[in-house]
């Protein structure tokens, strides 16, 4: 049975791609906040069969997030895949950006990622196998207002996936980045975007890129514009 780490999963893409890899027979490790949407999640997943086991942090709070961690690496061999789709976004424009908005937003949405990465890395490279991938944003390439450190940290994710793909040359072990356009979620309320995909629709891509391709995929940019 293959085994997949998926971050944030109490509702919008995370929890349709753990309802959709647990319809492929995947065991999931999911990491993130505890949470009455994240329990809703789970009981999605209880319901379906599906085998799974839930690690609880604030990715806020570097401690708690080693500990989950160290817990969910003794849970198994290593994961299959890690699909880092946790992230928060809080706007405000850049004359009136708080510290504390600048680095909540980079610690959870791209540093959180770079140290799960580092911590289930070595284990990967053992086993000669896996996928990273990094659920990045179209915000990573365009600009919007009062959204700074959210595409900063997008964008940041591009470039730790590129340095990390030439890291994995030859080891079995790959990585790429899905750029979702506007997707139907509570993150999208505020932004002034129409949603043009669902979760669903996201959640399928990423299982495909999760599980599915060549390791020649190794380094690529995926955009979704949806219709």
């Amino acid at each position: 049975m293959p085994r997949a780490l998926i971050t944030g999963t109490s509702r919008g893409i995370g929890r349709a791609l753990s309802l959709e890899l647990a319809d492929r027979g995947v065991e999931l490790l999911l990491l993130g906040r505890s949470s009455a949407d994240q329990t809703e999640t789970e009981e999605l997943l209880a319901s379906k069969g599906a085998t799974f086991a839930a690690y609880y942090c604030d990715f806020k709070d570097r401690a708690a997030l080693d500990a989950a961690l160290v817990e969910a690496l003794h849970s198994g061999p290593a994961p299959d895949a890690i699909v880092h789709n946790a992230a928060m976004i809080e706007r405000a424009e850049v004359r009136q950006m708080s510290d504390r908005l600048w680095d909540e937003q980079i610690e959870i949405n791209l540093t959180a990622p770079l140290r799960i990465t580092r911590a289930f890395l070595p284990k990967m490279v053992e086993a000669k196998k896996g996928r990273i991938v990094f659920v990045s944003s179209i915000s990573a390439v365009v600009g919007t207002k009062t959204q700074a450190a959210y595409h900063a940290a997008k964008a940041g994710m591009l470039g730790v996936m590129r340095c990390l793909a030439e890291e994995l040359s030859d080891t079995g072990v790959s990585t790429m980045a899905l750029l979702p356009g506007s997707v139907k979620t509570r993150m999208l309320e505020g932004s002034g975007f129409t949603a043009r995909m669902t979760p669903e629709e996201v959640a399928r891509t990423l299982a495909y890129y999760a599980l599915d391709p060549s390791p020649a995929h190794n380094g690529a940019r995926v955009e979704m514009f949806g219709v």
